[in-house]
């Protein structure tokens, strides 16, 4: 057997530190606003709207809803925002993480670590307050395993990051479910499942694309470690175990025949996709077809989803 790969960071980005960087430039809100990764707060409102809707069942306390995804931005923004303040150095190794704030000195460490621990306890205290314990608690849980476990801990060391950091992920809709619903039953058991099992397939095909940017800037994602072939071996269980999700909502009167029909129909063309990799053909062409499915699919299940959830 061949020695483990090791993937070691700077020290810099390994220390927590708060120290201040001269700033090249002045930052604008908008500098503010990217470090959250907008584009992760958007799909983590969308599948918050449709867990909440999920254990509602149709009777919807709009003001609780408002404040719920409220919170939950507020709580992953936070956690985001504490991945770039943490990931600064290695960010300047990528091209497409070169020009946020902090590689290029607009904003100090201290500011952004000031602003993540702002942003958190701000969406936890709403969450709390407002949406009940157990929304507060699986908040604490999505931030915990995005910034402590996934961004300091596995993320610089092992290709299991994709999939655990996969837990956080998920936790936005199970956030909507627990604060609609006040329990946690098969329902949030469900859309867990959806979200927990769509990440690490979405996110390798990123990762085939990308892969000797990933290597340069140092992160052991499975396609640097593994190798890609293995990385298309990978993500088949994950999409294939999609396919049963919609039927057992079904079964158990959490949806109707609609997102059975249209659930199922979009797991099974994904890993149709998935499989057609194993043929010869132009891997970034094909990694990229996947990656944009898988945002569609991501989207038209949870829409589906909540049109079709069962009236209680």
């Amino acid at each position: 057997m061949g020695k483990p790969l090791r993937y070691e960071a700077g020290a810099d980005a390994a220390a927590l530190s708060v120290n201040s960087t001269p700033a090249s430039e002045s930052a604008t809100w908008r500098d503010f606003v990217a470090l959250t990764k907008p584009g992760i707060i958007r799909s983590n409102l969308i599948a918050t709207f449709a867990g909440y809707w999920l254990g509602a069942h149709w009777h919807i306390d709009i003001i609780k809803l408002i404040i719920t995804m409220i919170g939950t931005a507020l709580v992953m923004a936070g956690a985001c925002v504490f991945n770039n303040y943490y990931d600064r150095e290695m960010d300047t190794k990528m091209e497409r993480t070169q020009n946020r704030a902090l590689p290029l000195g607009k904003l100090s460490p201290r500011t952004v670590l000031i602003y993540a621990g702002i942003l958190s306890a701000a969406g936890l205290v709403l969450l709390f307050l407002f949406s009940g314990v157990l929304a507060g608690l699986f908040g604490i849980v999505g931030m915990l395993v995005y910034g402590v476990v996934y961004t300091i801990w596995l993320k610089r060391s092992s290709t299991w990051s994709t999939s655990v950091g996969a837990i956080s992920g998920a936790m936005p809709p199970v956030i909507g479910y627990v604060a609609a619903s006040g329990q946690v039953d098969l329902g949030a058991w469900m859309i867990f499942a959806i979200l927990f099992l769509w990440q690490p397939p979405h996110f390798w095909a990123l990762a085939i694309r990308r892969v000797e940017e990933y290597r340069a800037a140092g992160f052991p994602v499975l396609p640097v470690v593994k190798g890609v072939n293995r990385t298309k071996i990978q993500m088949i269980p994950y999409i294939a175990l999609l396919l049963p999700i919609p039927y057992l909502m079904y079964a158990n009167d959490i949806t109707g025949i609609w997102f059975l029909i249209i659930g199922t129909a979009l797991s099974a063309i994904w890993l149709i996709m998935a499989l057609v990799g194993f043929m010869k053909q132009d891997v970034e062409k094909w990694s990229k077809r996947v990656f944009i499915f898988s945002i569609n699919y991501l989207t038209l299940s949870l829409i589906v989803m909540f049109l079709d959830t069962v009236h209680k």
